[in-house]
């Protein structure tokens, strides 16, 4: 098992719970190295003294800060560790947010929080299936490796994850950075929005990240294998040219249409986008559908968490539960049980 990449407590009102974060994703980016053309000689990075040319070793290295050209305050270590905020390495929760309020831009790494110790699971579980239930995020800060961040607390299936977030001075002003945006006075034609509405509706699919993959990668691996073999090496073709705004109605039409063509196909006459892997025997998949359409089998939907409801939503066939939140799922639901 991985060890922890960092150790403390997680507050939250008066309950205190030890955890540790762990590293919830990884690399798998192709490296190469550096060759000096021509040959196979490696070329290596060395920390060198600007002035004397000579290399530093590691431990001869301090961090200093500059005040004016050529003038610089050394900070040691230890220093920093006195300064460092939070040094109790306590995670506390100072409020809650709804998950949708959080934009993508601020998210950052993701760690995943486990207990440090069985007889911590019962309150770990409670503070899952809490927050799982409320749909929404805790806020805190964190100091680790020398650094404080800005955190949500969030909760999956089975596991409670960590984002670390940027700070507010951190995330540039879209208008400071793209050169053309709409005006806000800019309307798209309302015909033309229902459309792309329609193509976003037909082409809706459930999300499940096992269908993707890096294809780069593969494509990198081929080239070298190719290169390897002495093989020609065949390009991708070139990206389509952008679509007239004369045009754009009759590329949404269009779109929609193949769309809808494609579900038709694939799902014996019915448009059908991309489904998750269905579990369990096929009277039971049917049996558990038949259920989920069923008014009075709905149960007491406001007990049941955003996982669960979701679940239900999948069988029933609710359109756009990938974008609902728990309140919006309870009430897709319901319209669908009336409606059965």
């Amino acid at each position: 098992m991985a060890r922890p990449i960092w150790t403390g407590v997680l507050t939250f009102g008066l309950v205190t719970l030890p955890v540790g974060l762990y590293t919830a994703t990884e690399d798998h980016t192709v490296h190469f190295h550096q060759l000096q053309r021509g040959t196979s000689d490696r070329i290596r990075n060395k920390r060198v003294n600007e002035r004397t040319g000579k290399e530093v070793s590691t431990d001869r290295i301090v961090k200093g800060y500059e005040l004016d050209e050529g003038e610089y305050v050394v900070v040691e270590p230890e220093e920093l560790e006195e300064i460092a905020p939070g040094r109790s390495k306590v995670i506390d929760l100072a409020g809650f947010v709804d998950l949708h309020e959080v934009e993508p831009v601020y998210f950052d790494r993701t760690y995943y929080v486990g207990p440090r110790g069985k007889e911590y699971m019962k309150v770990y579980e409670l503070m899952r299936a809490a927050l799982d239930r409320a749909d929404k995020a805790g806020i805190a800060t964190l100091t680790m490796r020398g650094k404080e961040y800005l955190t949500a607390l969030r909760a999956q299936p089975a596991v409670l994850v960590l984002h670390t977030l940027h700070w507010a001075d951190e995330v540039r002003d879209p208008a400071d950075v793209v050169d053309l945006l709409p005006e806000r006075h800019t309307r798209a034609d309302s015909k033309e929005l229902r459309t792309a509405g329609q193509l976003i509706d037909a082409l809706t699919i459930d999300w499940d990240p096992r269908e993707y993959r890096d294809t780069y990668e593969e494509r990198v691996e081929r080239l070298v294998e190719a290169k390897r073999k002495g093989e020609q090496i065949v390009g991708e073709p070139e990206p389509p040219e952008a679509t007239n705004v004369i045009d754009l109605m009759e590329a949404l039409s269009r779109s929609v249409e193949q769309s809808r063509s494609r579900g038709r196909k694939a799902g014996g006459g019915k448009p059908a986008g991309r489904k998750r892997p269905a579990r369990g025997k096929p009277a039971e998949r049917a049996t558990r559908t038949k259920q989920a359409r069923r008014p009075e089998a709905t149960g007491d939907l406001a007990s049941l968490s955003k996982a669960e409801l979701y679940e239900r939503a999948g069988a029933a066939g609710v359109p756009g539960r990938s974008k609902m939140n728990r309140e919006q799922l309870i009430e897709a639901l319901g319209r669908q049980g009336a409606a059965a």
